[in-house]
């Protein structure tokens, strides 16, 4: 299970909103051997008074927060990461200064979905990558 949250500010995020969904699925794919239907992305567009961020980003300063089940190795976390700043920065021009990645783990007895306990759910992929 891997949930994205998108910050940005409105002004940007909005224009670039699905190739970024696109870019960011493809590098949590290809980095964690995640399935290609399951996409959970919700977008937080924030206008400029409520997005306060320091002087040397731009205005295209955006934050990924992934949600995911613990297991996956230090080497699988570190590919997506360098995978969505190289990603987002040739498909989209979002400079690596202005992208901030957080990965926030969860045992997966602490994730819930499809009436179950994510501890006690039979998975259709690994999350030991």
């Amino acid at each position: 299970m891997a949930q994205v949250k998108i910050y940005g500010l409105k002004e940007s995020i909005q224009k670039i909103q699905n190739q970024l969904s696109d870019v960011v699925h493809y590098c949590v794919v290809e980095a964690l051997k995640f399935p290609k239907d399951k996409r959970f992305h919700r977008f937080f567009m924030m206008d400029r008074e409520n997005m306060i961020f320091p002087d040397n980003k731009s205005l295209s300063y955006t934050i990924v927060e992934i949600t995911l089940m613990s297991g996956r190795s230090v080497e699988a976390k570190k590919r997506l990461i360098k995978m969505l700043f190289e990603q987002v920065e040739q498909k989209l021009a979002i400079k690596p200064n202005d992208l901030e990645v957080v990965l926030i783990e969860v045992p997966p007895a602490n994730f819930g979905f499809r009436g179950i306990c994510g501890d006690e759910i039979e998975l259709n992929y690994k999350i030991e990558v």
